[in-house]
């Protein structure tokens, strides 16, 4: 009996062993299969990823080519597309909410009606009514000087800027302030009687107070666009790809940490991200109080990072409106006082070769301007002619318009690329 339990203990343990050996086997070669399916399965991720990797970048260099100096048809072609997509967006988003319109709608009609009724109020009227359409005028040229479609129309120095120097020049000129209202500020006269104790730097920077402050309020208007574009990516979750300012943000993110092989313009957009993200409300406010064309990326950052938009815009809107303007009005105040002007014009003969020369397109101009202003009530003086200075001013203005111009259509065409490619890679990830 005891053999017998001896041989039974052993079959038993026998039997053991071998189903334990059957499960080993079983389990490791569930493991090795799990690992390749593992392998084959990240494998095919990093194939997938590299593949839309080149696809986006084949996508941006073709979109980077529509420019009407490369691909005028197709750019000109998709640039009207662009413009019909929208019209069709922003007019269904319009009709859609038809009680607004219909207030709108009757709220233009009784102002027409009350600037065009006569009456006792036609004088305070016409006067609310010129002074709303001067203000909208600088806010919309702000605007236009910010707002990135493609690049911005430097109104500053176009309009804003030659305004304030007339204005400056008349007042030595006419040594007052008070010019007549009509004709000014669409044309100056020099007004009867002669204040020259009044004429100070600050009593000309209130002059020009109320347009210079208003084309401050359109250029904080025209960051406003950057910031909720990069605010609504964050909160939908929009891949930085699909946009190039996201990622140019997102590409600057990971160049942090080799700081030596930056460029000076992006250590200038790291130092503005980072005081913006670490100061917040100052750091904003200190971006915006000084001329700077890196900006955008101000409103970028502050779209990405969430931050409240009363904190971006009053910060934007108190640095660029209060206390960009003060500075920008001075330096343009002080550049054109008369006795200054005069001083440059004498130390522009020291210039070899060409100083002389240039000395007589400056005295023609200073001499046209004050021509100008040497104005009665309604007698007009001949002005100068021929002026060389003026003509190259003119023609600048010209080039910068049909510069801007030419980066909008550029700008639109671009943004089509970008939105039918966008549905086409939406259609192929759904199939």
């Amino acid at each position: 009996k005891s053999e017998n339990n001896v041989y039974k203990i052993g079959f038993v343990f026998f039997q053991v062993q071998r189903l334990g050996n059957k499960m080993a086997g079983g389990i490791n070669r569930k493991d090795a299969s799990a690992t390749l399916n593992g392998s084959n399965v990240q494998n095919n991720t990093k194939a997938k990823n590299n593949t839309d990797q080149q696809r986006k970048e084949r996508e941006r260099k073709e979109r980077e080519s529509l420019v009407l100096w490369k691909r005028p048809i197709t750019t000109v072609e998709y640039f009207f597309r662009e413009v019909s997509v929208l019209l069709s967006t922003y007019g269904k988003k319009i009709l859609a909410n038809r009680t607004i319109v219909l207030i709108v709608v009757i709220s233009v009609l009784s102002l027409y009606t009350l600037v065009n009724s006569k009456g006792p109020h036609q004088n305070l009227v016409q006067g609310v009514y010129k002074k709303l359409l001067w203000c909208l005028y600088w806010i919309g040229l702000g605007i236009l000087s910010s707002v990135g479609l493609g690049t911005g129309l430097h109104t500053f120095l176009l309009y804003l800027g030659p305004h304030i120097a007339q204005v400056t020049l008349a007042a030595y000129e006419c040594e007052s302030l008070k010019f007549p209202e009509p004709p000014y500020p669409d044309d100056i006269i020099c007004p009867s009687i002669r204040e020259p104790g009044s004429i100070t730097i600050l009593s000309i920077m209130s002059k020009v107070r109320l347009e210079a402050m208003c084309w401050g309020a359109g250029t904080a208007l025209g960051e406003l666009p950057p910031y909720f574009m990069a605010r609504a990516a964050r909160l939908s979750g929009i891949d930085p790809d699909d946009d190039d300012d996201l990622m140019e943000l997102e590409e600057l993110e990971k160049k942090k940490n080799n700081k030596d092989e930056l460029t000076l313009i992006e250590r200038g957009k790291l130092f503005i991200e980072e005081i913006v993200e670490k100061v917040g409300f100052f750091g904003i406010l200190a971006c915006a109080s000084i001329p700077n064309p890196l900006f955008d990326l101000a409103g970028i950052t502050c779209g990405h990072f969430l931050v409240p938009f009363w904190t971006f815009f009053g910060a934007t809107l108190i640095g660029k409106a209060i206390i960009k303007m003060h500075i920008q009005k001075l330096f343009v105040i002080i550049a054109f006082n008369e006795s200054l002007i005069e001083t440059a014009i004498e130390w522009l003969k020291i210039v070899p070769f060409i100083g002389m020369k240039l000395q007589v397109p400056f005295k023609a101009f200073l001499d046209g301007q004050k021509l100008k202003l040497h104005k009665g009530s309604g007698r007009r003086t001949p002005e100068a002619s021929g002026n060389i200075l003026g003509s190259i001013f003119e023609k600048f203005v010209i080039a910068m318009i049909l510069y801007f111009v030419i980066s909008i259509v550029n700008s639109f065409a671009q943004s089509y690329h970008k939105r039918i490619h966008k549905k086409k890679n939406t259609k192929l990830n759904k199939d």
